[in-house]
């Protein structure tokens, strides 16, 4: 009796740990899976994966278990019937008619949702109730339909996973929660990016041929519903199931590997999903390794003259007020120019340009999401665990480049071609006193192509000079800092620009059209009077993906970044190893800005500047310095990886690619350690007591 009271469960657990198994296989043969396992590993991810999936499976099914509890005949009877369904009718009229009902008072679309739900249970519950005779059918219908709910879900969940990590080489993280947040920018993307009907079409055959199969086989345990003894055995089987669930998932999520690889592919991505969701926010001081609060100042401090937060930087020569325009690239990696190796030819413009600028050769992103990216031009901070501090609440009135702008009576500007409420921009930056130039400043005549994610570059670039040019006639030097859109997926753009189609939907055509829009502004912009006075810094956000060996693969944050000025900057190479949060202090220098700064990024011009660069994901921590890469992780985790170049046919200084080797913790050098808790500790520690504000 209790076998066949489970059958649903087994075959519905059967189904979801194939379809798992399927998927961990593809993952472990998937192009963007770098790592090559040996079969212990592969023996290893897979037992450790079923066991996941066993857990996880467990835990998503109270539905299914409530609804087989709540199976009965009895409660149709009188007056139970009559007595149910008069309190279903209340419950929606309360939805329905109190204003300010439990429903509405969580926001949303909740009310609609509960009383959506509720109106259909009436209905059933109403057939149920005067048709006894359809009973039977009505009961299998439900059943049906609650199966194919189950089964639709693990598919789309399959299909879901399976394109993420074709994105990002990982299972759900922060930004699967993000996506669940941004619907529309997210569900354009999809639409914009995939054959979304074929797609679907295809998902949904699977989920009615399985379903049907399922119930098929399961279908006779609705003739003999359970009786109250039998619920209470299967409902305390279930609870105990449900809490060696939660402790066993306690224990496997914890299991971690040198190859990040082999963590992400046995893993589940619903768990990870949950923590993503639960974690925003990770407190440094809770999480990871830390020493003396003094010491670690101290140690951090020691790179600045003098060793202090806030400091004066007072150059010898005069000050220059040049216009500067600050380009961040969407997601062009240092791999798509030719001075990094390319043979394809889709950043023509770029090299030119790099071939007359101040080129850094040896620079790298602190992260891996645009909105790291414009964190460390702005804040020109190390990255903290979790999430960025422009998606925070307590993001604004920090110290920032746009506020060492506003002190020498600049106007101040952020250029977005999407709608800066994504990803939290607009409130970030207004927050921090830049005015806000997006999608909803453009005229429709001004627009002569747009996707999900906002207008094309080309027409980007020219509401930038039009924009600039109205800010010339002020008289007063301006700061504008552009984002760009068109190098992001779906890679659409305008047809007949390039010679990649329009339509084509490569990212090599993404990254092509945003460099054919960035010689068209160039172009623009050198006809007009400001331009011999303006400064351009060109520097990408992050590269195009973060997949790799180990937890911060270094040739995946390698990014180009260029000063140029005609006239003004010299042509040459920066090959020391140096942040992102380094590049805006540096052209404060060359323009022998006297400030009171906060920043922690340095000059590399200075003769204090030590070469170095902070790399992280929303968990792990890392500094590059001294040919080691150390790397801090939650549970308070340390680990360091000596560095050696590898050999190539390009300069040292355009080689993105290094081999990493692990060190026990016996070969480990104890100083950067001691350097890498000191810089993240002290950077928590001063946002927490909001000591980096203006």
């Amino acid at each position: 009796m209790f076998f066949q009271k489970i059958k649903p469960f087994l075959y519905l657990g059967i189904f979801y740990l194939s379809i798992s198994l399927l998927l961990r296989i593809t993952f472990i043969f998937h192009p963007i899976t770098t790592a090559d396992f040996s079969i212990l590993e592969v023996v290893k991810i897979v037992f450790t994966g079923i066991v996941n999936d066993i857990f996880v499976f467990i835990l998503t099914c109270p539905f299914l278990a409530l609804y087989f509890l709540f199976l009965s005949n009895s409660k149709y009877q009188k007056p139970y019937g009559y007595i149910i369904l008069g309190s279903l009718c209340a419950f929606f009229l309360y939805i329905l008619l109190i204003p300010n009902n439990i429903f509405k008072q969580y926001g949303g679309s909740v009310a609609e949702i509960a009383m959506i739900f509720i109106g259909l249970k009436i209905i059933v519950f109403s057939l149920m109730l005067f048709l006894p005779e359809k009973r039977v059918k009505i009961r299998n219908s439900m059943y049906f339909i609650t199966i194919f709910l189950y089964v639709l879900l693990i598919i789309f969940n399959t299909v879901s996973e399976y394109f993420f990590y074709n994105e990002f080489g990982l299972r759900y993280n922060f930004i699967a929660v993000d996506y669940l947040i941004y619907t529309n920018e997210v569900i354009g993307n999809i639409m914009e990016s995939y054959p979304v009907v074929p797609l679907f079409l295809a998902i949904f055959s699977l989920a009615v041929i399985c379903t049907i199969y399922i119930y098929k086989k399961t279908k006779t345990e609705l003739l003999t519903l359970p009786n109250i003894k039998q619920k209470i055995i299967l409902l305390g089987s279930f609870c105990i199931l449900v809490a060696i669930s939660l402790f066993g998932l306690h224990f496997t999520t914890k299991l971690k590997s040198h190859n990040v690889f082999e963590e992400e592919i046995q893993a589940n991505g619903l768990p990870k999903f949950y923590w993503a969701f639960t974690h925003n926010e990770l407190d440094y001081f809770q999480f990871y390794p830390q020493i003396n609060q003094q010491v670690a100042e101290n140690v951090f401090l020691s790179q600045f003259t003098p060793p202090e937060l806030k400091r004066t930087i007072q150059p010898e020569k005069s000050e220059l007020k040049k216009n500067v325009v600050l380009i961040s690239i969407e997601s062009l990696s240092a791999d798509f120019m030719a001075h990094y190796g390319n043979t394809q030819k889709v950043t023509p413009f770029l090299d030119s340009l790099a071939d007359r600028s101040l080129m850094f050769t040896n620079l790298y992103a602190t992260g891996n999401r645009t909105v790291r990216g414009l964190e460390a031009l702005t804040l020109c901070i190390p990255p903290t665990a979790g999430e960025s501090i422009i998606k925070r609440e307590n993001n604004k009135n920090k110290f920032t480049t746009g506020s060492v702008f506003k002190s020498k009576d600049y106007t101040v500007k952020f250029l977005y071609g999407g709608y800066s409420y994504f990803d939290n921009m607009k409130d970030f930056y207004e927050g921090n006193g830049y005015e806000i130039v997006d999608r909803n400043n453009f005229k429709p005549d001004e627009i002569s192509f747009a996707n999900v994610w906002g207008v094309a570059d080309e027409d980007m670039a020219k509401k930038a000079i039009q924009t600039m040019n109205a800010e010339a006639k002020s008289g007063k030097p301006f700061f504008n800092h552009w984002m760009t859109v068109s190098n992001h997926r779906p890679f659409t753009y305008p047809k007949g620009k390039i010679d990649i189609p329009g339509d084509a939907k490569s990212r090599e055509g993404g990254v092509k059209y945003t460099d054919y829009s960035l010689r068209k502004f160039f172009e623009m912009a050198k006809k007009q009077k400001w331009y011999s006075n303006t400064v351009f810094v060109i520097v990408a956000d992050h590269c195009a993906s973060s997949a790799g060996d180990t937890e911060l693969p270094m040739d995946k944050y390698k990014i180009p970044a260029m000063i140029f000025s005609e006239g003004f900057i010299q042509s040459q190479k920066f090959t020391q190893t140096m942040s992102q949060i380094d590049l805006m202090p540096t052209l404060f220098g060359l323009l022998n800005f006297n400030y009171q700064t906060k920043f922690l990024g340095q000059n590399v011009f200075s003769r204090e500047f030590q070469p170095k660069a902070y790399v992280a994901t929303y968990e792990d921590l890392g500094l590059i310095n001294d040919k080691h890469l150390t790397i801090i992780s939650p549970l308070k985790k340390i680990k360091q990886y000596a560095l050696t170049q590898q050999k190539n046919n390009l300069s040292p200084e355009f080689n993105l690619y290094y081999d990493e080797k692990y060190l026990k913790s016996n070969l480990q050098n104890k100083k950067l350690i001691e350097q890498t808790i000191s810089a993240y500790q002290s950077t928590s520690f001063w946002l927490k007591k909001n000591q980096l504000n203006r």
